[in-house]
């Protein structure tokens, strides 16, 4: 996500910093260049104008271009005005009761359903027990949809009468939730191709009867500033107290995620970074005016990191590498845990400095399709195979090869990196190889 914007202002702040000293001249230069960037992202054009005034004012106002470190201060100035018109401080939800409610509102096409299961697991792996509500009567499909995606994460769902309203659907699901003690009972309620009078007389009755703890609306974060209006239209009529904002890791161009709130002044709480269940994140602003400014977001990584990998798992595994006795069943738990840290391109994109290797993945052979064909490789050899792939010769390679899609010479590939692989991490661990990593440091 944000790719292209993160390319453009990093290339341009760049710039700057290989000048020896900035002048006014290169200062309008650059805002000039961010400006456009920020344009071709699809950010609003009133919010791209206040943020380079902000920018030039501060930068100008304070002398800054006349200190020797003009370009990193500069650079804090931009991550500061991105972070504020991203809305400054993280927003976490509001409970205010022991059984709590959170109403789901959205146009069709959102992903206002599978939204509702991701909360759901996020909710219930921090302990609080959630219920999931499906009253989208208009789509018997999207009943169907949140019971399956329930019956998979564990999750509680109501099953609604549904030849009754969406209003008497709410009003007893809350009293069930209330029943089996529900920490939060969310709502999935039913959209429209476009916002018109019936869906809001709708939504409004609902949220009168049910006085929801929050209110959150799911934009496509594709639609740009169409989904700015959404936005707005929806705060109009029912009064939003927060937004998701999905499918954001299919933006290259991310302008709605930095226009949505400085424009309707509603915080943005969480963003669907995946497809799957757990790809549901909260929302930092600073972290991610970082990300977009090519600086990581360490933090996020870090937390992702700490979710997908088991402690006793990486102690056990750390024994085996000091033993030499790494082998490829260890390899795929490692390659399945870095797969469900998300997008290979976004893990990169978390740790400072890598944004520009993410953007070559494609050319170095390096994508998701990639680390597919090595998971199939090792999934096609034996158990004793993968403990020991000495044993792996011209037949074997072949077999593997067909059971995988692939061909002997990927399969030979693969083991040849693995041994080398192996042979750096013995090396790591010995005497000599710790003085040769001394030497290359100094």
């Amino acid at each position: 996500m944000f790719e292209n914007l993160s390319n453009k202002l990093t290339q341009t702040l760049k710039v700057l910093s290989n000048k020896g000293r900035i002048t006014e001249k290169d200062l309008d230069i650059a805002m000039r260049e961010i400006r456009l960037a920020l344009l071709e992202a699809d950010v609003n054009f009133k919010v791209v104008k206040g943020l380079i005034a902000r920018i030039k004012e501060r930068a100008i106002g304070t002398n800054i271009l006349d200190s020797l470190n003009a370009h990193n201060q500069i650079v804090k100035i931009t991550n500061d005005e991105l972070t504020s018109i991203l809305s400054g401080d993280c927003h976490t939800l509001n409970k205010q009761s022991a059984n709590a409610s959170i109403l789901l509102v959205g146009l069709n096409g959102a992903g206002k359903t599978t939204t509702a299961a991701k909360l759901a697991k996020r909710l219930s792996d921090t302990g609080q027990k959630s219920f999931l509500v499906p009253a989208d009567l208009a789509r018997p499909a999207a009943v169907n949809q949140l019971t399956s995606l329930g019956e998979k994460l564990g999750v509680e769902v109501y099953k609604p009468d549904l030849n009754s309203t969406p209003f008497e659907v709410c009003k007893d699901a809350i009293k069930q939730a209330i029943k089996i003690d529900a920490s939060w009972t969310i709502l999935d309620t039913a959209g429209r191709l476009q916002i018109d009078d019936g869906l809001m007389n709708e939504l409004k009755k609902i949220k009168t009867q049910i006085n929801p703890d929050e209110i959150l609306l799911v934009a496509d974060a594709m639609t740009g500033q169409e989904s700015v209006n959404v936005a707005q239209a929806f705060n109009e009529y029912v009064g939003l107290t927060g937004l998701i904002l999905s499918k954001l890791d299919g933006d290259a161009r991310g302008g709605a995620a930095l226009s949505i709130t400085s424009v309707t002044g509603v915080p943005i709480k969480f963003i669907g970074t995946g497809e799957h269940t757990d790809s549901l994140e909260q929302f930092h602003p600073e972290r991610l005016a970082s990300r977009i400014l090519g600086m990581g977001d360490i933090v996020t990584l870090a937390e992702k990191a700490q979710k997908n990998f088991d402690q006793n798992k990486a102690i056990e595994l750390d024994k085996k590498i000091r033993q030499s006795s790494f082998d490829l069943e260890d390899f795929l738990g490692q390659l399945n845990s870095l797969k469900s840290m998300g997008p290979l391109g976004d893990v990169l994109g978390m740790i400072p400095g890598m944004n520009k290797l993410s953007s070559k993945l494609q050319d170095a052979n390096l994508n998701e399709r990639h680390l597919s064909q090595v998971e199939a490789i090792i999934l096609s050899m034996t158990v004793d195979e993968r403990q020991n792939p000495n044993l792996i010769n011209g037949s074997r390679k072949k077999r593997i090869a067909k059971g995988s899609g692939t061909s002997p010479q990927q399969v030979n590939q693969l083991l040849n990196q693995f041994s080398q692989t192996r042979k750096l991490m013995k090396q790591m661990n010995s005497a000599q190889g710790l003085k040769a990593m001394q030497r290359m440091l100094r």
